[in-house]
């Protein structure tokens, strides 16, 4: 029997040696097997023969640290051996480590990622839109029952006697997504209340009738874009952070605790966040309105010398309480859309990172959409019935 040391202990922290025995070889790896002797383990590795033998041992029962990149410098030893006919009988290594070295084996045994070449014609074309469309209905089946359980979960709370609404927790999302929105509502709304100001001038001074900058301003603004931007900017804002709270809830798996206790998710997450917007974003509709009239009513002032009592006179005249009704109606459905979107999508979160920043965005996106979609829905029936 020969006893040969590659790597001496007091020479590096991690030491390899070497016993070759009759048709035996055996690699006694200790000490410290981590990222920073992995160089010159290598190395020595590499340079590793059989030189005859049919059997192999690896006896690391003597490593007291063992990181990624030593288990596999391990493997791949291992590996190779086996590669070269020689059998590997044992490999042992301290029993703290055996998940980290199991998870490595199994990863290279799975074998390299093969990227395809990305398929293209008309078949693939048919085979997407197919796709997008039963994953776009299972998300409208999904959400349609998320709907009807948080109806009945509302009604419950409501009616119910012996169930009572977490208002600490209501009270809290109303300040969370109405009061604390104010200022960037605010300052958007100005903003386009003058853009629009200055653009209706332009177009409107070609015919001497500036004065009906006014009448766009008040029935646009109050009618449409009021409700609409409010609702576009709550959506970024309180909808993704609905859709972020609750996938980092689940990723944590305090949503599963939540759960075993015998908590009613929907109640304690989903209702509190709902009914908060519901009250909070026809308030900042009626907020943007104003904010957004005065943005334009000084624009007004400085680009066609229109005085203030003049202003409020001409806006006075072009509408009626019905005109600022119809854009406060829509702001409950909107914060109802809006709410109930960003919850739904928190609760299908995976338990990893990426599944929830792919979902929040999936949010935004989702919640936008049905706003518009219900604004033009909301356009077409109120033309319908005269308002």
């Amino acid at each position: 029997m020969r006893n040969r040391p590659l790597a001496a202990p007091d020479e590096a922290l991690a030491d390899l040696r070497l016993e070759r025995r009759p048709n035996l070889l055996r690699l006694v790896p200790t000490g410290e097997w981590n990222v920073g002797q992995s160089p010159r383990l290598d190395l020595l590795l590499n340079g590793l023969r059989p030189e005859g033998a049919r059997e192999a041992e690896i006896d690391g029962a003597g490593i007291s640290e063992l990181d990624s990149a030593g288990a596999w410098l391990l493997l791949r030893t291992k590996h190779k051996l086996e590669q070269q006919g020689v059998r590997v009988r044992n490999f042992t290594l301290p029993e703290r480590y055996a998940p980290l070295v199991q998870i490595m084996e199994a990863d290279q045994l799975t074998g390299p990622v093969v990227h395809r070449p990305r398929p293209r014609g008309f078949r693939y074309f048919l085979e997407r839109l197919g796709s997008g469309t039963m994953h776009a209905l299972g998300q409208g089946y999904g959400m349609l029952g998320f709907l009807g359980r948080v109806t009945v979960e509302a009604i419950e709370a409501i009616l119910s006697p012996r169930r009572e609404l977490p208002i600490p927790a209501f009270v809290r999302q109303v300040e969370e997504t109405g009061l604390t929105a104010l200022p960037i509502v605010g300052l958007l709304a100005f903003l386009i209340g003058v853009v629009l100001a200055y653009q209706g001038a332009d177009q409107l001074r070609r015919f001497g009738a500036e004065i009906f900058t006014v009448d766009l301003l008040g029935v646009g603004f109050l009618r449409e874009l009021g409700g609409l931007v409010t609702a576009i900017i709550v959506a970024g804002r309180s909808g993704s952070a609905f859709t972020a709270f609750i996938g980092t809830m689940r990723v944590n798996e305090e949503v599963d605790a939540m759960e075993t206790m015998g908590l009613n998710i929907a109640e304690v997450l989903v209702l509190p966040r709902v009914l908060g917007l519901m009250i909070a974003l026809p308030l900042l509709t009626f907020y943007a309105d104003v904010v957004g009239l005065i943005g334009g009513m000084v624009m007004c002032y400085f680009d066609l010398h229109i005085t203030v009592p003049m202003f409020l006179r001409e806006l006075e005249t072009a509408i009626t309480y019905k005109t600022l009704l119809v854009g406060l109606i829509k702001a409950p459905v909107f914060a109802f859309l809006i709410g109930l979107v960003g919850c739904f999508e928190g609760l299908r979160v995976e338990r990893n990172a990426e599944s929830v920043g792919k979902l929040t965005t999936r949010s935004v996106v989702e919640s936008i959409f049905l706003i518009i979609t219900f604004d033009a829905g909301f356009s077409v029936l109120f033309s319908i019935i005269g308002i």
